[in-house]
């Protein structure tokens, strides 16, 4: 007998077949769970995404919208041009990944070689310009001026140059109307990146590989409504690629267009006299440091003051925005980032601060106001100032006596602000002020006045300037603190003094600290469109604007507008009696005080203007040229970097910037033949029924129109109306004149504690 079954297998043998026959069952059921799941679940699905790999996209770019001035006049626009491309993704399939092919095309496109192939590198961290930020699928531009010579060779030898494309295009202009430049205002454009794609694909303005995008300026900010909407037909395609029919079709939908509050006459205008005056500027010299004024950098600003609205805007050294358009050569891009390119792409009228010099005092006139100062009360002018130990100098010893605030904005004089803030300072409490938060007038009223924040204008990428307030102080020390006390020395070097200083007390307000921000010194940043802001408030009788250029939006049509309105910010925290004082007292500025010599035989009567003058210290640096001025239409603010006093560098060049905006002429007569903009331009250009703009020629160069007419009445022998034989716009300024001269060294916070 045996144990053994018929079967001839032991049962640990069958146990092992039904675990076997278990799991084939379980891998049938999974799989065909998983057909089931894909097959009728999801059919639908893959069946979509399986055509979807038979059709190829065609893309038609968008025409992007003109950028425009107030009057009609294109800032920015389209024109069609012959556009060289290579196809990335051709040029990697040869085996040199394209080198010959580039090098050949090098060569009918008269280009240097090396110029070509860094075109068509992909930029990262490690990778320079000129190089391809876009997509590495979408075509690379290499140039936008073949001619059609090099176009037909390159079309007609297609064999020879694979992955090159020779095709007319719309390639966005910067024509300058005028011969104006506003590159800052308008920004430039660059291919879109995968990233943005990615960033944007749910959004309701999703990117195409082929959209080029806003980097900079008014480019930038209205990028959604300039760029439009590109083209994309679907071709249905067989496996080898041949189009057997066409799934679906979208039109290209142009961008709209942007009108602008800009003029482009009076931009002219301001551009010609920040870049003459910084010129005449590096022909004077600086006793201090021994060498003429560098004049390195400066920025202009023409504003309505009853709206806010800018209608020039400078910034120095500028470039020309088109070296963007169809790529930028290395060359063009180290004269743009280089180390001494002194960074052209930067728009200092926005993002260029420096301390304001005395063209705060009316914050500080106002914070005095506040604290409960008679605005004409009796205040002494003296030739210095003593604190704690230390004495700050008025300019060149100037005294004036006991005077009112007015007078004090008239002469500038820095003691009747010391004594003012040092007052409020001891009242606080001094370096270590009672318990209870301070007063602290001079800085809350700063901050009413909208200084320390950005503006809100209508261009990316603005800086908020620096209120020095006890806040921002302490945020300030603990930020830099170990550094100060690493490298700080009781008996150092001047810097290693300020060190030491700053390592022991840099978070408290020191005396010198309130004295010197009085005066617009200091820690104290502003920049020129939050000047424009203030005085235009000032002009206006108290509101404070947010700044825009932008005026309107227009479709591609005409039939839709929509206006960018005027908003108010604020308002000055000042009475109308206070605002009408300082009103009188800017006045007497242009007419007896700080710039009467620039604006002397000025139609005053006709014409009112109102100006303050500025003179900024910086260490290491030559003085900073500021000149804060307004009439009842407009505002004009002008800086210049290392280029000496307010009135001395930039108060020829504003009085030309009016002169071109009412036709003033040299002899003080009115033309208004040749007023550019008498009064702030009203309503929007006109409309055609087929959505064109109507846009009126500049003719000539308005900036030289207003230098001749300038020249000849000076070569005539013109003399201003009281008589005086000196021109109106005299370079040599007369003896003993308060803004004309280098002033003194101050002391105070930077140098010691007082």
């Amino acid at each position: 007998m045996t144990n053994i079954p018929e079967t001839g297998r032991t049962p640990r043998v069958q146990t092992r077949l039904v675990v076997i026959q278990i799991l084939v069952l379980s891998l049938l059921g999974t799989l065909g769970g998983r057909l089931w799941y894909l097959q009728i679940r999801e059919g639908a699905h893959y069946q979509k995404e399986a055509s979807g790999n038979h059709v190829q996209q065609v893309v038609e770019p968008a025409p992007r919208g003109s950028i425009l001035d107030a009057r009609g006049v294109p800032l920015a626009d389209n024109e069609t041009r012959l556009v060289v491309s290579a196809s990335r993704t051709e040029l990697l399939k040869q085996k040199d990944d394209g080198k010959a092919v580039l090098t050949k095309l090098a060569g009918v496109l008269g280009m240097d070689p090396k110029e070509v192939m860094q075109k068509v590198r992909l930029c990262d961290a490690e990778t320079p310009q000129p190089c391809w930020n876009g997509s590495p699928y979408q075509p690379i531009p290499i140039t936008d001026e073949a001619s059609p010579k090099q176009a037909l060779q390159i079309r007609e030898r297609a064999e020879d140059f694979p992955g090159i494309t020779a095709e007319p295009e719309a390639v966005r202009r910067y024509p300058g109307p005028g011969k104006s430049n506003t590159a800052q205002v308008l920004g430039y454009l660059s291919p879109v990146t995968d990233e943005e794609i990615q960033q944007a694909k749910d959004t309701d303005s999703p990117y195409l590989r082929s959209d080029m995008v806003g980097r900079s300026g008014l480019e930038r900010q209205y990028d959604k409504e300039l760029r439009g909407k590109a083209g994309v037909t679907r071709y249905e395609v067989d496996n080898l690629g041949r189009v057997i029919g066409k799934a679906k079709s979208d039109p290209a939908e142009p961008g709209s267009n942007l009108v602008t509050s800009i003029d482009a006459r009076v931009q002219r205008v301001a551009e010609f006299e920040l870049d003459k005056a910084m010129k005449a500027a590096r022909q004077q010299y600086d006793d201090i440091t021994g060498t003429n004024y560098k004049a390195d950098s400066g920025a202009v600003v023409v504003m309505e003051a009853k709206t806010g609205r800018v209608v020039a805007m400078a910034s120095a050294p500028t470039y020309d925005p088109n070296v963007w358009v169809g790529g930028i050569s290395a060359k063009d891009y180290a004269k743009l980032t280089g180390k001494n390119s002194d960074y052209p792409l930067l728009n200092r009228a926005i993002q260029g601060q420096s301390a304001p010099g005395s063209t705060f005092k009316v914050v500080s006139t106002a914070a005095a106001v506040q604290a409960g100062y008679d605005f004409n009360g009796k205040y002494p002018c003296t030739s210095s100032y003593t604190a704690g130990g230390h004495t700050f100098m008025n300019f060149e010893g100037e005294n004036f006596g006991d005077i009112t605030l007015g007078r004090a904005l008239e002469v500038s004089c820095d003691t009747v602000f010391y004594y003012l803030a040092d007052s409020e300072w001891k009242k606080d409490g001094g370096i270590n002020p009672k318990p209870g938060r301070p007063k602290d007038w001079f800085f809350k009223t700063a901050h009413q006045f909208g200084l320390g924040q950005k503006t809100g204008i209508d261009l990316p990428n603005e800086v908020t300037g620096r209120v020095p307030d006890r806040e921002w102080k302490q945020r300030y020390w603990e930020a830099n603190k170990d550094a100060w006390c690493k490298s700080g020395k009781k008996d150092g070097s001047y810097v290693e003094k300020i060190a030491y200083e700053n390592c022991l007390e840099g978070n408290k307000m020191r005396e010198g600290d309130a004295i010197n921000y009085s005066i617009g010194q200091g820690d104290t940043l502003l920049t020129p469109i939050q000047e424009a802001v203030i005085y235009s408030a000032i002009s206006n009788g108290g509101t404070m604007y947010v700044p825009t250029i932008g005026k309107a939006i227009v479709s591609p049509d005409g039939k839709h507008v929509t206006e960018i309105k005027p908003k108010v910010r604020g308002k000055l925290p000042i009475s109308k009696s206070t605002r009408d004082m300082m009103d009188e007292a800017l006045a007497g500025v242009a007419t007896r005080g700080t710039a009467a010599w620039k604006f002397a035989g000025w139609p005053q009567d006709k014409i009112p203007l109102h100006a303050k003058t500025g003179t900024a210290e910086v260490y290491g640096k030559q003085t900073t040229s500021w000149l804060a001025s307004y009439s009842k239409d407009y505002t004009v603010i002008m800086t210049i970097s290392q280029a000496g006093t307010g009135s001395g560098a930039s108060g020829e060049a504003v009085r030309n910037i009016y002169s071109a905006l009412y036709g003033v002429q040299a002899d003080g007569s009115i033309d208004t033949r040749k007023a550019l903009l008498p009064t702030p331009q009203k309503g929007l250009p006109e409309i055609h029924t087929d959505g064109t703009i109507a846009a009126p020629e500049i003719p000539g160069d308005p900036a030289k129109d207003v230098e001749k007419a300038q020249q000849q009445a000076t070569d005539e022998g013109d003399t201003a109306p009281d008589g005086d034989q000196t021109p109106a716009t005299t370079t040599e300024p007369p003896a003993g004149n308060r803004d004309t001269r280098r002033r003194a060294r101050r002391r105070g916070s930077r140098r010691t504690t007082a």
